[in-house]
């Protein structure tokens, strides 16, 4: 080999060596720096989405807090629509109940005519009747009519009504009139104390030692206790019989 040819190999070497130093410097730095710059960017986004987590965190916190406040004001306005529903019954409630009128207890009425019949009505209570101001709605009845001459008269029922005004009193429901040796049934009993008549009606049985008479109507005078009994109707008669 010649001389010239060892240094053309030996040039041919070096400059292979050159290339290969500049391609490992090159390109083995780009590779490592690339990878620096990927591992950096990571680690940024990591960073930079942290915050935006934590935003939305706290965004869902609020809209959380946002709907408990809106259900919670629907409920408060739920509760206030029942409590003024509650008062409008309430209302509707006090303005259709009727007036109820004081009760009386142990009632007591004592009425003497021109001739001096004296009539006493007692009741374990009594009421202001609904229509009229001058009648009293009685329970529990006894009335007992008294004069100078005649024998008294003792009269109970369930109910009656007196009529301060004009002295009249309706007696009803179990009705029994005594006196002397007679007793009076009937439904309805009705006395005018101004003219002393008095009529029972309806299922009247009069008793006595003698006898027993059923008939439709009767119109006693409380003053001198005469009876004028009347039969049901024109087709029946007074039933009597005799003891």
């Amino acid at each position: 080999m010649s001389l010239k040819s060892i240094i053309q190999l030996i040039i041919i070497l070096i400059i292979i060596i050159i290339l290969g130093g500049v391609y490992f410097s090159y390109f083995v730095n780009n590779e490592k720096i690339s990878m620096e710059i990927t591992e950096t960017k990571i680690e940024e986004g990591k960073n930079n989405s942290l915050p935006e987590i934590e935003e939305k965190k706290k965004l869902s916190k609020k809209s959380n807090i946002n709907t408990q406040m809106v259900n919670t004001e629907v409920v408060d306005t739920k509760s206030t629509k029942l409590e003024n529903e509650k008062i409008d019954v309430k209302e509707e409630s006090t303005k259709t109940k009727p007036k109820i009128d004081n009760v009386v207890k142990e009632i007591e009425y004592v009425t003497t005519d021109e001739n001096g019949n004296k009539y006493k009505i007692l009741a374990t209570s009594g009421r202001t009747n609904s229509e009229d101001k001058n009648i009293l709605d009685l329970d529990n009845v006894k009335g007992i009519i008294t004069s100078k001459e005649r024998s008294t008269v003792y009269i109970v029922s369930d109910f009656a009504e007196y009529n301060s005004l004009n002295l009249k009193s309706n007696f009803y429901q179990n009705v029994v009139i005594s006196y002397e040796d007679k007793e009076i049934t009937c439904d309805y009993f009705d006395i005018d104390m101004k003219t002393n008549i008095a009529i029972a009606y309806n299922n009247v049985v009069v008793t006595d030692s003698k006898s027993i008479m059923k008939a439709g109507k009767i119109i006693l005078n409380i003053e001198t206790k005469i009876i004028n009994i009347n039969p049901e109707s024109k087709k029946n008669k007074v039933k009597v019989t005799i003891n």
